[in-house]
Formats: C-alpha cells, structure tokens, sequence
C-alpha cells in the first residue's frame, strides 16, 4: 500500500480527496497520473486489495474510492458493501476490464455510486469522481440496462444479497410509472416528454421513489425495478 498525493489545484471548489484500489501497480500508478493534473482531486493513497482499501479509509478519510472489482485477499464487491456500511459518506466508483460483468452489478446493489470500464478516457475518469462526490450515478442510464437486464436475474451469491426492497404497492401509480420508464434507460427530460410533465415534477417523483424504495440513486433503482417483476429483460 502507498500514500500519493495530487498536485492539483483547488480553484475554490472543496477539493475531492480520492483512494485508488487495484491490485496491478501500473494500474494504480497510471490512475493516480490522470488524476494529478486535475483541479481540485487529490489522490491520498493506493491499495492493493479491498483489506487495504478499508484500512486506508478509516485513515485518510476519502471522499471517493475508485474500486477495481476482481482483486484478491478482498474483493471490491465484499469491500464496497463494508465500506458503505463503515463510512456511508464515502463514494465508491466501481473499474471493470469488461463492460459486462457481473460483478458490476453485484458492485451497484452493494452500494456503489458508479461504474465506469477502464478503457475509459482520463476525461471519463475525472468527470465520473466528480458525479459520484455529487451523490450522482455515474452510470450511463443504457449502459446501466443492458448490464442489469443481462445479468441481474440470476441468483446473486449468498454474499452478494441486494438490500432489501419496499413493495412496489407502496408507490402512487404515477410514481411506477416513473420507475418503469427510469428502469428502462430514459432520462429525466425524456420521462418528462414521454409522460407530458415537467422535469422538475420528474426529480420530485424520483426522489419519493427513491425514498420509498429505501435506495439511494438510479442505479439501485434500475436493479430494484428488474428484481421486482417491474420491468423484464424484453422490456427493455
């Protein structure tokens, strides 16, 4: 495990302090040169592993935590569900070599903000920390369905157990409404369109949803909507 740290400037936004976890050394080193340069991110350390990713948390207090998945001794699915649980505050972007992978999805119902492939650009990268410190997804809503509707019906391990869900009964009919249309790629200005309300009116139904449902952004969301019945992989 090592500590770096980033040369970027803060132009009078809260800089984003960001843990690398990777178990190839050239991965984390390359990570933590893209980062460098950018304003207001700075890389307060790498580990190899999800143990070391957890013990570096509770050090350095990361605001986001860019989380290869297949790793040993602690995976990044096991080690985003105790971070989540430990420091709830802290943001956990999820790096796949594949673009569909299972263990992405296992990674989001475990509390990952986002994912993002690592033949993403350093562009992608930096833009991605900054959507998740903002407590966004940083998933793109298509990309998001295609994995969730190829994988999230089979059975997840006894490890990976997705939270629990309120009953979809417990939302207005104008609210499944919104969720059918979210969990099947649209986002919020073409859920506005498609259901002749404003956007604003949009954000508000999604954030009942979200309370309702006891998830915390769309990704989460998306994987309730497929895990209820709501929508099915010909749906969408």
């Amino acid at each position: 495990m090592s500590e770096t740290h980033s040369a970027g400037q803060d132009d009078g936004e809260r800089t984003v302090r960001v843990l690398i976890v990777d178990d190839q050394p050239l991965v984390r080193r390359g990570l933590t040169l893209i980062l460098t340069p950018a304003p207001a991110i700075t890389v307060v350390a790498e580990a190899e592993n999800g143990e070391q990713a957890l013990t570096l948390a509770r050090l350095h207090r990361p605001d986001v935590v860019v989380m290869d998945i297949r790793m040993p001794v602690l995976d990044g699915v096991a080690a985003t569900q105790r971070l989540t649980q430990e420091r709830p505050e802290c943001r956990v972007l999820a790096l796949s070599t594949f673009d569909m992978d299972e263990y992405v999805v296992a990674a989001l119902r475990a509390g990952a903000y986002g994912f993002l492939p690592k033949d993403s650009s350093p562009e992608e990268l930096v833009a991605a920390i900054r959507t998740v410190h903002a407590g966004e997804a940083a998933v793109a809503p298509r990309l998001l369905t295609r994995l969730i509707s190829t994988y999230v019906t089979s059975a997840p391990t006894a490890s990976h157990r997705p939270p629990a869900v309120t009953e979809p009964g417990d939302l207005t009919p104008r609210e499944v409404e919104v969720w059918r249309l979210l969990a099947t790629g649209l986002d919020n200005h073409e859920i506005a369109r498609s259901m002749e309300i404003s956007v604003s009116t949009v954000k508000n139904y999604i954030t009942s949803i979200f309370d309702k449902l006891a998830v915390r952004d769309r990704a989460q969301a998306v994987i309730a909507a497929y895990e209820s019945g709501l929508v099915t992989v010909r749906q969408a």
